[in-house]
């Protein structure tokens, strides 16, 4: 499971808006400690001209990142997205529809501060009250924004100098947001730009047409709209609503790919990629995984077998990579009617390491059993416990074998029960109390953070409960992938997270 949330450190609502039954306009109002953002453009409601903006700051903290990324609890750049999720929040006010919001990054630091308000724009900073608002960036001490409603980074992205620029398109008005804003956030980590978050706003298309004004708060724009966009809601970070919290999701691919106990000899039906087999060597030490501590090449070799031992000299053989910490994995082909091979894991240095064993199988036997011959599976989560705390990450182990498959009455009294690995599944999770979906599968994502992993003793992931909120029933569902498509299966498997 490719997924690790973070929070958001501070966000806020700043508004030219007018309050109401005024003339005034709440440029020097905060919202900082409101459970709700919003965004708006409204044109001509005060005057049949004027125009009222509204504008969401938010921020996360990168340090937690950078601590991850070290710790190695996260991928390397480039191996992993990051994604801003925001979540709409549902009102009894206009809805606007097909607009277009920009995701920018802030270029200047600005302040959380404690007003509630979003409707009369009461609680003012007057400058001296800690919060940002339309006017100024921090209030105590004063410290205006170059631009009233904030100051943005938006000229065109270069690597390494500027910051990317990132819109957002609602159709409908009530999608959630997600945005891959993961060039920024590398530049962030990389120290090459300052963390001051993004500022969340309409286009310039979709903001309020407005020419030259003698009015200091109000933003020139000819190429905006004579009418409103009013209004959109997120939830903000402060809401009671744990799973509506805006969040920096990093995902990415964190799948093992262990084919020895789905090891295929090459054919010539087949294309040179499903020839390829990955094998993987797991250095366990006192029961953790750990390096290897010698700086060298770790070479795979396969090998005939004789009396359940290598025999002869090296059919194929690969160089291995590091995979994870103490994880190596070598990709290989091989052409042999051998039905068992020998692995042979050895180094410069250290000399042979291990000798696994390798079960054969031929794309050209028809007995073998594919899974996308199946279209319904039986599956089961073997070790999966009734209750879990929120500080444990459990790895789940996934049992599944084709449902319309009948064993013979010898098979069943003679042998055990052989299980299909299925390596295109992916897993969901959804709050049992009301169904809703909490994390959702990664069958239409590149990123592939929900699929699961598989090795000789079939599919298993990794399921970090803090992701979770405690004191509720929780159900995993999965998803195969066979010939007609995308597939849910029958079974659901349920649990309780608790407070660590």
């Amino acid at each position: 499971m490719g997924i690790k949330d973070y929070k958001a450190s501070k966000d806020n609502t700043i508004t030219n808006g007018f309050k109401l039954i005024s003339s005034t306009r709440g440029t020097g109002s905060n919202m900082g400690a409101a459970d709700i953002l919003e965004v708006y453009s409204i044109y001509g409601q005060n005057t049949t001209s004027s125009a009222e903006l509204s504008r969401v700051l938010i921020q996360f903290p990168t340090t937690g990142i950078t601590s991850d990324r070290a710790a190695g609890t996260i991928p390397a750049s480039g191996s992993v997205n990051f994604f801003l999720r925001m979540f709409n929040a549902r009102h009894s006010e206009q809805l606007p529809k097909n607009f277009a919001v920009n995701v920018l990054a802030v270029s200047q630091s600005w302040q959380e501060g404690f007003g509630l308000d979003l409707d009369g724009y009461s609680d003012e900073t007057d400058d001296k009250i800690e919060g940002s608002n339309w006017m100024n960036r921090n209030s105590n001490p004063k410290s205006s924004w170059a631009q009233p409603g904030g100051d943005y980074h938006s000229s065109s992205y270069v690597p390494n100098s500027t910051m990317p620029n990132y819109t957002f398109t609602f159709v409908d008005g009530d999608e959630d947001l997600l945005v891959d804003v993961t060039s920024a956030v590398e530049e962030w980590i990389s120290g090459t730009q300052t963390n001051s978050g993004f500022g969340v706003f309409l286009t310039s298309g979709s903001e309020a047409y407005a020419t030259a004004s003698s009015e200091p708060s109000v933003l020139t724009n000819i190429d905006g709209q004579k009418k409103s966009f009013y209004t959109k809601r997120f939830f903000s970070r402060s809401s009671e609503f744990f799973f509506k919290r805006p969040s920096l999701e990093a995902r990415w691919d964190s799948r093992i790919m262990d084919d020895r106990g789905n090891f295929y000899s090459s054919s010539s039906i087949a294309s040179a990629a499903d020839n390829l087999n990955n094998l993987y060597l797991y250095n366990y030490i006192r029961g953790n995984l750990k390096d290897i501590p010698h700086s060298e090449t770790l070479t795979v070799k396969l090998y005939a077998s004789s009396n359940n031992a290598p025999v002869g000299a090296a059919l194929a053989s690969a160089v291995a990579n590091t995979s994870n910490t103490g994880i190596y994995k070598a990709q290989m082909a091989i052409d042999t009617t051998s039905s068992v091979l020998h692995d042979v894991w050895s180094g410069s240095v250290g000399g042979e390491y291990k000798t696994g064993s390798i079960s054969i199988r031929n794309f050209n036997n028809t007995s073998v059993l594919l899974s996308n011959d199946f279209k319904q599976f039986t599956t089961k989560i073997t070790n999966l416990k009734s209750r879990y705390v929120s500080d444990e990450t459990a790895k789940l182990r996934v049992f599944t074998r084709p449902r319309n498959f009948s064993p013979t009455i010898y098979s069943v009294a003679n042998e055990e029960i052989q299980h299909v690995i299925n390596p295109s599944a992916s897993f969901e999770i959804f709050r049992s109390v009301d169904n809703e979906t909490v994390i959702n599968n990664s069958t239409g994502s590149a990123t592939k953070h929900t699929f699961l992993s598989y090795d000789n003793s079939g599919s298993y992931f990794d399921l970090n409960m803090s992701l979770l909120e405690p004191g509720y029933m929780y159900g995993i569902r999965f998803l195969f992938y066979s010939s007609d498509g995308w597939r849910e299966q029958e079974e659901t498997f349920n649990f309780r997270v608790e407070n660590s």
